[in-house]
């Protein structure tokens, strides 16, 4: 069997519908799932012999032992055929959860957590592992629509070819089809010089946007062949990647996206599309990294 998709779990209730969504995506993988606690009190140094300030380290232990036991119970009553292990491993959820994602195909955090401010829309746990994980990362925001479709957002880049694979792949599992939207305005499509050197660089109206619907047609042309029972919607928009991925992912089951995109500054990890949806999507958002980032 292939390693285990991966869910961390803290006691909250967004950890909780995590875990939902994590059974769901190891029964689909036909894998297992792993259900992990970052046991962080030894991490802190903070001393645990018994005193008024709170119980001991072994009584820690316990109460973290019976947290991923409900979580695995919650899990199992998800995807009952699912094989479900548990793990309470010391040190703080970033750096765990980060050390699992070496070795998990996916990782699948909940929005918040405990730790979590009144007000804060995203936990420090899922940006970091959005931005740090080595495997896909998915964000759960809400439970995802029953029939909805994987929506892809499609930006032309490198960076980006590893999340048009996931979501195709993600769509089969799903027995669902895919809506690849591309998002354009004039300030970010770069127009190549004439081959005449007297022509101005302006084109005639309308090329831009042909130009768009032809990269869009092009960067999932390889995977409709992979996949040639997934149906494929094309959207091309005029306007904000940022603002048309979200309203459109009223209506989605998945939202797909790159951690980079074509105007990423070199150095920056995480891309602002990938951190807008994260923070606003209404559905699930998987962030995938490419490969030469996870190295």
């Amino acid at each position: 069997m292939s390693a285990p998709v991966v869910v961390g779990a803290d006691g909250s209730s967004a950890s909780l519908e995590a875990v939902a969504v994590a059974a769901d995506e190891a029964r689909l993988r036909g894998c297992g799932l792993k259900v992990v606690h970052a046991f962080v009190w030894p991490a802190l140094d903070v001393p645990l012999a018994p005193s008024q300030l709170g119980p001991a380290e072994g009584e820690l232990r316990d109460l973290a032992a019976q947290l991923v036991a409900g979580a695995a119970e919650h899990a199992r009553s998800v995807a009952p055929d699912v094989e479900v292990g548990t793990a309470v491993v010391t040190g703080g959820p970033l750096t765990v959860l980060e050390a699992q994602s070496r070795s998990a195909p996916l990782v699948v955090v909940g929005s918040r957590g405990l730790g979590g401010f009144a007000g804060l829309l995203l936990g420090s746990t899922a940006v970091h592992l959005a931005t740090h994980g080595r495997c896909p990362v998915m964000v759960v925001r809400s439970r995802p629509a029953a029939t909805g479709p994987v929506l892809l957002g499609v930006d032309g880049s490198p960076a980006a070819e590893a999340a048009v694979g996931f979501a195709f792949a993600e769509a089969a599992l799903r027995g669902t089809g895919i809506v690849a939207l591309h998002a354009w305005t004039p300030w970010n499509v770069q127009v190549p010089p004439p081959q005449d050197p007297s022509e101005p660089y302006a084109r005639e109206p309308g090329t831009l946007a042909a130009g768009e619907r032809r990269l869009l047609a092009e960067v999932v042309a390889g995977q409709r062949e992979r996949f040639p029972d997934v149906p494929v919607e094309h959207a091309v928009v005029r306007g904000g990647a940022r603002e048309a991925l979200i309203e459109a992912s009223a209506n989605a089951g998945l939202l797909v996206v790159g951690a980079r995109g074509r105007g990423g500054f070199t150095g920056l990890l995480l891309g602002s599309v990938s951190q807008a949806v994260l923070h606003h999507a209404h559905c699930p958002v998987a962030v995938v990294r490419g490969s030469d980032a996870r190295r």
